[in-house]
């Protein structure tokens, strides 16, 4: 990796959460809690509705706010008929 990518991805890990926009599908799509499992269920509750909900994780490129390009791993809640809530970067891959 370039120093500019170095730089950048030491920018991302102080910064929570960025715009982004997904390019292509989510691949390598998986649950990594459900039900009780998930610790914001009260909030997912109470802001989008009862719902049997997961929380899952899947890879995907990405196009950062400033343009640069990435694939990345994302986060997400999903619930059947509230679709993908949430969507969050966890880490740039390349």
């Amino acid at each position: 990796m370039g120093k500019m990518c170095e730089e950048l991805l030491a920018d991302f890990k102080s910064v929570n959460s960025m715009p982004f926009e997904i390019l292509g599908p989510i691949r390598h799509q998986e649950t990594i809690a459900s039900g009780s499992g998930i610790r914001d269920l009260r909030r997912l509750h109470r802001a989008y509705g009862l719902g049997r909900w997961h929380k899952r994780k899947g890879i995907t490129v990405v196009r950062l706010e400033d343009g640069l390009v990435f694939e990345a791993e994302i986060h997400w809640y999903e619930a059947a008929g509230h679709g993908k809530k949430e969507l969050k970067i966890k880490r740039l891959l390349r």
